[in-house]
């Protein structure tokens, strides 16, 4: 019955992956690469975690 409240977890993996992807942007524009390339690692962590929500969702 209020299914509708709950929130959707892939939904929310996408809009953290996109402003993480931002804030590289904004860290290699910088020249801060160490950060660019730390903060990447964990972005490409964070879509590892989509696609076996994704699978699960299948």
């Amino acid at each position: 019955m209020f299914g509708w409240f709950k929130s959707d977890p892939i939904k929310k993996l996408r809009k953290q992956i996109s402003s993480k992807e931002e804030q590289a942007m904004q860290l290699q524009r910088n020249g801060k690469l160490r950060e660019f390339a730390e903060l990447t690692k964990e972005i490409e962590g964070l879509q590892d975690q989509l696609e076996a929500l994704r699978e699960g969702a299948s």
